[in-house]
């Protein structure tokens, strides 16, 4: 279990290191990270996960009064 562990922390430390040479740069040139493309799906993604929560919370406050009542 401890490796496992230990070479789930090296895979981040690694894809930190990449970030840090690829993305960082990239940003610090005004360079896009994203194509057209991924930014339709980091809207996308954010307009579901918006909706998520709002079904999320009614549910709960909805759930909230039952047990009240």
């Amino acid at each position: 279990m401890t490796v496992m562990v230990i070479a789930l922390l090296v895979c981040v430390a690694l894809s930190l290191v990449v970030l840090g040479l690829v993305a960082i740069p990239a940003r610090r040139e005004g360079r896009d990270l994203l194509t057209p493309r991924g930014e339709r799906v980091v809207v996308k993604v954010r307009s579901g996960a918006d909706a998520a929560a709002t079904r999320t919370s009614s549910a709960l406050s909805s759930a909230n009064r039952k047990k009240s009542a």
